[in-house]
């Protein structure tokens, strides 16, 4: 049985509102015509989905365990449209994205050396976008910090690096030349919702800030209401005149991967893994203002 994937959608709107009158609204049908389609598509999976009583809707094991799968089939169908269309346009483009500091050059460099007729394009992404953009093809490749969801996502790791805290100027610690996590223990950490990615080992109260990007982080902890961990490159592209950056040998590295949705088979893409992998290394070591500043210059070209 091939999957309906308008049915497929149909039933995410109705599991993520677990009201059938929402989401029909929502979807912009009639709800007699959504409580069908999802009775069709029950009959199609040979289980149900649902449970309705006077309480209201639930999802049934089998329910809850399609909506985990929905998320990245849905994702791959998006991602195969905007590849279509690209091909349509008769467009040779590779877009990649990366996190704060993680210099694409080197790579994009390498791969060109072997398809001039692609164009790299390049795109900055944060924490929570990793996954979303690479499977539903928003970008084709990603340079990611972990954690990250490896569901549906083949994911290769490139090279580790040093964090550094990150303090208010005026910090009991901010003139030391390097710190441990002992010294940092329970000051407020400002992080994004997940406490389970901090990378201390240390407890920290969490300072009530959600945070996505670098420059938010900078200007909380600017202003006094915590500290905060960075990558060391990061440092190298961001700096703030009211916050200073120590090195805490004894924390954990920062991981940084190449990943791609798992469904994605392209010769194209296997050679900008293949440029990756051969400069990693040489982007590795872009965390100095020299290396940078000779990225920089070819920045442009791909912008």
């Amino acid at each position: 049985m091939d999957l309906d994937l308008r049915k497929l959608r149909y039933f995410v709107a109705v599991a993520d509102l677990l009201h059938f009158g929402r989401a029909a609204d929502e979807l912009h049908i009639a709800q007699p015509v959504l409580s069908r389609q999802i009775r069709a598509f029950e009959q199609d999976l040979g289980a149900s989905l649902f449970t309705r009583d006077r309480h209201g809707v639930a999802l049934t094991d089998a329910g809850r365990q399609l909506l985990a799968d929905a998320g990245p089939l849905l994702a791959s169908a998006h991602a195969v449209r905007r590849r279509v269309s690209a091909a349509a346009r008769g467009s040779r483009r590779l877009t990649v994205g990366f996190r704060a500091g993680i210099p694409v050059i080197p790579a994009a460099r390498a791969f060109e050396a072997r398809h001039p007729d692609v164009v790299v394009d390049v795109q900055r992404i944060e924490w929570d976008d990793q996954a979303p953009m690479l499977l539903d093809g928003r970008i084709d490749v990603g340079y990611v910090r972990l954690p990250i969801d490896e569901a549906g996502l083949r994911v290769t790791p490139l090279y580790t690096e040093p964090r550094v805290v990150v303090l208010p100027a005026g910090h009991r610690l901010a003139g030391k030349e390097e710190v441990t996590e002992a010294d940092l223990a329970g000051e407020p950490l400002v992080w994004h919702a997940d406490p389970s990615t901090q990378p201390t080992r240390r407890p920290h109260p969490n300072a009530g800030y959600l945070v996505r990007g670098v420059d938010e982080t900078l200007e909380h902890v600017a202003a006094g209401r915590g500290i905060s961990f960075l990558a060391r490159s990061a440092t190298v592209f961001y700096s703030h005149p009211d916050v200073v950056y120590v090195p805490v040998p004894d924390l954990a590295p920062d991981q940084v991967c190449l990943a791609v949705a798992a469904s994605r088979t392209s010769p194209v893409v296997d050679d900008f893994f293949t440029a990756a992998q051969a400069t990693a290394e040489i982007t590795a070591e872009c965390g100095n203002y020299e290396m940078w500043q000779l990225g920089g210059e070819a920045a442009s070209k791909h912008g």
